[in-house]
């Protein structure tokens, strides 16, 4: 039992944000499968996709963040939300 505590003990900064962003991203990508609304799910693959960019930006990868910011939560999430919104529109019809 003691060598956790050490564990936990030594610890920095840094290694808690790993930590807990990466244990957030479990949490959405779970969320992201288990939803019952599709629209919940891309705002779920669009949180997960913001917290990789802090991970990438902790990692001092601003290259990747930038263009994972961009191209994953930017426009993968608006091209999902139209497609959603255009398949819903079409079931009116």
């Amino acid at each position: 039992m003691t060598n956790i505590f050490e564990f936990f003990s030594n610890l920095q900064l840094i290694d808690w944000v790993f930590y807990f962003v990466g244990g957030l991203m479990i949490i959405f990508s779970l969320f992201a499968v288990e939803a019952k609304k599709i629209f919940d799910s891309i705002l779920a693959l669009s949180a997960l996709s913001l917290l990789s960019v802090l991970l990438f930006i902790v990692l001092k990868a601003p290259d990747v963040a930038i263009t994972e910011a961009a191209v994953g939560s930017g426009l993968a999430s608006a091209v999902m939300i139209f497609a959603l919104f255009r398949i819903k529109a079409g079931e009116r019809k």
